[in-house]
């Protein structure tokens, strides 16, 4: 960005030598001419700031995420969701085998119904939070 300034600088010098040599009745042409550049400048910033905005749009869509979200955050990955599932199926063994052996076939069910219901609240956690949350008024909101 100091580049940018720099040649604004000397963008802006030239216009006031060019004032002080030309007199007062060019004065509107050369802020006029000024006020020209300084706007292509700051389109050209804008529209490099929109191009970056919706390329990360898209590499997140395309890595599996939702646009405006990271691809990489929990629950959006394949690997997330399975890892989730063979940690609960590795411990739904010992509390099948306690709730067995203490309540008996009640134990047994209320142990897979918590397990049950954990991996649904998981799966669709995404959903739920999605659908309550306020869309943004614009684009840039995050």
């Amino acid at each position: 960005m100091e580049a940018r300034d720099h040649e604004l600088t000397k963008e802006l010098d030239a216009t006031l030598q060019a004032r002080r040599e030309l007199g007062t009745e060019y004065e509107s042409a050369l802020i006029d001419s000024f006020l020209e550049k300084v706007e292509q400048r700051l389109d050209a910033t804008v529209d490099r700031r929109v191009r970056r905005h919706l390329a990360e749009q898209q590499m997140s869509t395309a890595r599996g995420g939702r646009p405006g979200r990271p691809g990489g955050e929990a629950g959006d990955s394949f690997g997330d969701r399975f890892g989730f599932g063979i940690v609960s199926m590795i411990l739904a063994v010992p509390l099948s085998a306690i709730g067995a052996a203490n309540a008996g076939i009640e134990g047994l069910v209320v142990s897979w119904a918590g397990i049950v219901g954990i991996n649904a609240v998981h799966a669709f956690r995404d959903r739920i939070r999605f659908s309550r949350r306020p869309k943004p008024e614009s684009d840039w909101e995050e």
